[in-house]
């Protein structure tokens, strides 16, 4: 009998401590989706330091094109969770946890979108011969998670590389 009620203690306490999880992650995500909801609104521009330098992963550019690797960290929250980057209806590459691709585009003005619950936008002013760096994430969203493309840096991508592998 007396096992039977610590039983039943043991997982009333358990079912407590389980709810008062849940409210805490409602709380953080509701706070994270007022955070992201300022940063979706309105699309990113950039004219991103391009380097003609390349790391041990990334060759040059080719001639006359430009080049742009987009990587995203390998990170357990939202591991799950893959996006498309696209440029209009064109779809460049998929990026998922801890990968990256790079895409060959002609010099020029460029918007690249991702799609989820919500639609994030950056736009990029691609030179010949320069090499750029995209940094895709998930943030918290209210049902699913939110990707974000925002603009990097060659030593960021090369501090995670050897955590990286190339996108299929």
């Amino acid at each position: 009998m007396l096992c039977k009620l610590q039983s039943s203690a043991l997982c009333v306490l358990l079912a407590l401590s389980g709810t008062a999880i849940a409210q805490e992650a409602e709380t953080a995500t509701a706070i994270a989706s007022a955070e992201v909801a300022a940063e979706a609104s309105a699309p990113t521009t950039i004219d991103a330091q391009a380097t003609t330098a390349s790391s041990g992963l990334i060759g040059a550019a080719p001639e006359g094109k430009g080049q742009i690797v987009f990587f995203r960290p390998s990170k357990f929250t939202g591991a799950a969770i893959g996006f498309k980057v696209r440029e209009g209806k064109t779809e460049l590459g998929k990026l998922r946890n801890g990968k990256y691709f790079v895409a060959q585009v002609e010099p020029g003005a460029h918007e690249y979108t991702v799609h989820s619950e919500a639609k994030d936008v950056l736009n990029l002013e691609v030179e010949a011969g320069e090499t750029y760096y995209v940094q895709g994430t998930i943030t918290m969203g209210f049902m699913a998670g939110r990707p974000n493309l925002s603009p990097s840096d060659q030593a960021t991508f090369d501090g995670m590389s050897d955590k990286l592998k190339l996108a299929e």
